[in-house]
């Protein structure tokens, strides 16, 4: 069968594409090769009655241009606000609240450091100075380092010239793309409880302590997102992540795009150096001129296509892509809520609603990174809970309760064998006894419990060494770099083969932009 174009890997990103692609007249397939579309965007039920977020865990990011053109609510996509955003409790018994406002932000930050609090405000007005230059390339297709058109050169001026418009802050934000979080955090406040909360964001997925040169990217993130037009307000989804993705597959089949479950890509077909479609595991080809890939480099390129078909130099520089991960995911169905010592109670409360930080400093996270550098998970590892159904009880059984830990460090290589179910479970239970510390009771409320580790990722959803962001995120894997020089703007050596996931700018995250960008490409070459 003919196609104009066909999508490998229905995660959000591919779905985007299909359904820019087809709102163009296009016809299109998307090929998927789970039983589900959504990539790690998913809901299951991974425990009876549960309708769990399997991977991904929170929306903010994604691009509310989509949501719009793609009338993504009418297909019942409903985020749902989270307020407040984050809860930090201590062993001493005190606790930090953030996100319910700034006024609020500035009462609570002052219960550890009034020279914080002062602080605190001018901070947030610096990232959304940085987040004012960056959130504009999201939206970008990066130049071609390598052989630059006038165009991309007067795209990529732009850049410098909102660089230029903050004058003596320019450095800073440099410092901010360019740096180690640690160091800016010190600079700014005094407080470790608030330090260590706010550098938790900054090594989410990623394979590096907050002292290590590039954590300080993601510290913006946090202010550019938006929820129903607030910005840097984060949201569950209504009945789970797999909502979005959910309703983008809803989306994409009203406007005419096919989509096919298990339908595993075993090659991409091509002729004399151009894409001609794809061929299945059980055998079956389809034809297509054009070929949009929404996984990773690694299995683009070195698992479904033939070796000889790429330039020798571009083949050893997609060898050299990093795809470094020491995250690990649990899920767990609960009896009951739990009650934090630091503010008791298993109603749910404020101290639920959003991302609870485990973490009493930045010296703790640089231990946890310290055991995982050697080849060791954690012997405490960094955890963060998050508890959906306090807001949605959609997601759990009357009564009971569902939460997402996302954990860290947990290497995908380890220097004493293989993963095991034995290692699993005991880095499960290092994780729990976390818990146990600040919430007394925790452990007797658990059901069931899922734990994905780097190779369960990867094994589960095609994320090469597990990387949640189709290949780790410093700064020569970024932008212009993202996925190699002069293959930035989601073309690749092969004509008609397109890069349309997180592998490519502006990398992980549920964002969508990846995959309306590469439409967006697509669609001037036709």
């Amino acid at each position: 069968m003919k196609y104009d174009a066909i999508v490998i890997g229905g995660g959000h990103n591919g779905l985007v594409t299909a359904c820019y692609l087809a709102r163009s007249g296009w016809r299109v397939l998307v090929l998927e090769r789970r039983y589900i579309v959504g990539g790690a965007c998913v809901t299951e039920e991974t425990f009876p009655g549960f309708k769990v977020s399997t991977a991904a865990y929170v929306n903010s990011l994604f691009r509310p241009e989509i949501i719009e053109d793609l009338k993504l609510r009418e297909f019942g996509f409903e985020p749902i606000e989270r307020n407040p955003a984050s809860f930090s409790p201590f062993e001493d018994g005190r606790y930090l609240m953030l996100g319910a406002g700034i006024d609020n932000d500035v009462r609570e930050i002052a219960k550890f450091s009034r020279r914080d609090a002062e602080n605190y405000p001018k901070y947030e007005a610096m990232l959304e100075r940085v987040a004012s230059v960056v959130e504009p390339t999201l939206k970008q297709v990066p130049p071609n380092l390598v052989h630059p058109s006038l165009s991309q050169l007067l795209e990529a001026g732009k850049m410098g010239r909102a660089l230029q418009r903050l004058g003596p802050c320019m450095g800073e934000a440099i410092e901010v793309l360019t740096g180690a979080a640690r160091p800016i955090l010190d600079r700014w406040f005094e407080s470790e409880e608030l330090k260590g909360t706010i550098a938790t964001d900054a090594i989410i997925g990623a394979f590096m302590a907050p002292s290590m040169p590039g954590t300080a990217y993601v510290l913006f993130h946090h202010v550019m997102g938006e929820t129903n037009g607030k910005r840097g307000v984060w949201s569950y989804v209504r009945g789970g992540m797999g909502g979005l993705t959910q309703a983008l597959a809803a989306a994409a089949t009203a406007l005419g795009v096919e989509i096919r479950t298990d339908a595993a890509v075993a090659r991409i077909l091509t002729r004399s150096g151009r894409v001609t479609g794809v061929a299945l595991a059980n055998g079956d080809e389809f034809q297509a001129r054009r070929v949009a890939s929404g996984v990773d480099c690694h299995v683009t390129f070195e698992n479904l296509l033939d070796p000889a078909e790429l330039p020798p130099e571009f083949k050893a520089a997609v060898e050299r892509i990093s795809y470094s991960s020491a995250s690990c995911k649990i899920n767990v169905a609960l009896e009951r809520l739990p009650s934090f010592t630091a503010l008791p109670g298993h109603e749910p409360g404020p101290q639920h609603f959003g991302t609870v930080h485990l973490c009493p400093d930045q010296d703790f996270i640089e231990h946890a990174y310290d055991d995982a550098k050697y080849g060791d998970f954690s012997r405490e590892p960094v955890v963060e809970c998050t508890m959906p159904s306090s807001l949605d009880p959609t997601v759990a059984p009357p009564g009971k309760h569902l939460m997402s830990m996302f954990t860290q460090y947990a290497p995908y290589r380890l220097a004493e064998g293989e993963w095991t179910d034995q290692k699993r479970n005991a880095y499960a239970d290092r994780c729990f006894d976390v818990v146990e510390r600040y919430a007394p009771g925790f452990k007797d409320s658990v059901i069931d419990r899922q734990i994905l580790t780097p190779v369960d990722l990867e094994s589960t959803f095609g994320l090469t060494g597990g990387s949640i962001f189709q290949g780790a995120m410093p700064l020569h894997q970024l932008f212009a770099f993202r996925p190699l020089p002069g293959f930035a703007s989601y073309t690749t050596p092969i004509r008609g083969l397109y890069l349309c996931g997180a592998a490519a700018h502006p990398g992980g995250g549920v964002m969508g932009a990846a995959g309306w960008n590469a439409a967006r490409v697509m669609l001037s070459r036709r």
